[in-house]
């Protein structure tokens, strides 16, 4: 029953403005620690990547010597992902099991980003993760801690009623709201080594040129996942429609920051 749950968020419910989200994902800003690790000639799997905006960043940052591979377990992301990124050298992608990578440790560089956070048992798709890698290579990963958002100033009830329900619902289905802390314990336990960890906390500031489209992902989510959550017995869609347009509301005339944490941990495949 567990795997049948392992990619709840991501088989369900993601597209709309959730998907707009993914596809304006870069990764400079995406996921910074990855950006500053890349180098050129590099193997590199990118899991979870959904419709492949940081994938193929990754892959212009290795060059033509370097390849990448995109996998992820959602079909019409991966299908959505060829056709964006078609024609780019050295990049590929698959549907695949997170659970069960077998890549035969062939990679230099396993990275995911915003997935574990999605995964009832991290701890087993992070052992998958770091067989992907060949002894000597590296695991990367960034992921929230959604125990630890800030907004300044507060948020509307309606908001504050919704990302509590949100929570809620996410822990009814197993996953770990606040995985990014535990991200160092699941590396060593998977065997990996010589872990370190970088604060990666996205920071959406007003005057910001993109400030509103990124700080409304809680009104996309709201949009999203509230008729999942409703049928889930999580709250009503009335409810969650009221909250997207009170959060849209907050953004556009009150919300001066909000910051998400993030960190990013890397470790060593030893053998």
């Amino acid at each position: 029953m567990e795997k049948e749950k392992a990619d709840i968020g991501r088989k369900t419910e993601l597209d709309g403005k959730l998907k707009n989200v993914l596809n304006a994902r870069i990764l400079a800003d995406s996921f910074p620690r990855l950006a500053q690790r890349i180098t050129p000639g590099l193997r590199v799997l990118d899991v979870g990547c959904g419709t492949g905006a940081i994938t193929k960043g990754i892959a212009e940052a290795v060059g033509p010597k370097g390849s990448v591979v995109g996998v992820d377990s959602n079909a019409a992301l991966i299908a959505e992902a060829r056709a964006r990124h078609e024609g780019t050298p050295g990049l590929s992608f698959d549907v695949a099991d997170v659970y069960n990578l077998d890549r035969n440790g062939a990679f230099d560089l396993v990275a995911a980003s915003r997935l574990l956070v999605w995964l009832p048992d991290p701890a087993l798709a992070m052992a998958s993760l770091a067989s992907a890698a060949r002894p000597g290579g590296t695991v990367l990963i960034a992921d929230y801690n959604h125990d630890k958002i800030e907004w300044s100033p507060e948020p509307p009830d309606s908001t504050k009623n919704f990302y509590a329900a949100y929570l809620k619902w996410r822990a009814d289905k197993g996953l770990d709201n606040a995985i990014a802390d535990r991200l160092p314990a699941l590396m060593e336990d998977a065997g990996l080594r010589d872990i370190r960890v970088w604060p990666q906390h996205e920071e959406m500031r007003r005057g910001q040129p993109d400030f509103e489209a990124r700080a409304s992902i809680w009104a996309d989510t709201a949009a999203s996942r509230g008729p999942q959550m409703a049928r889930d017995g999580f709250g009503d869609s009335k409810a969650w429609e009221r909250a997207e347009s009170e959060y849209r509301r907050w953004v556009a005339e009150e919300a001066t920051s909000i910051r998400m944490y993030m960190l990013a941990a890397e470790g060593i495949r030893t053998e």
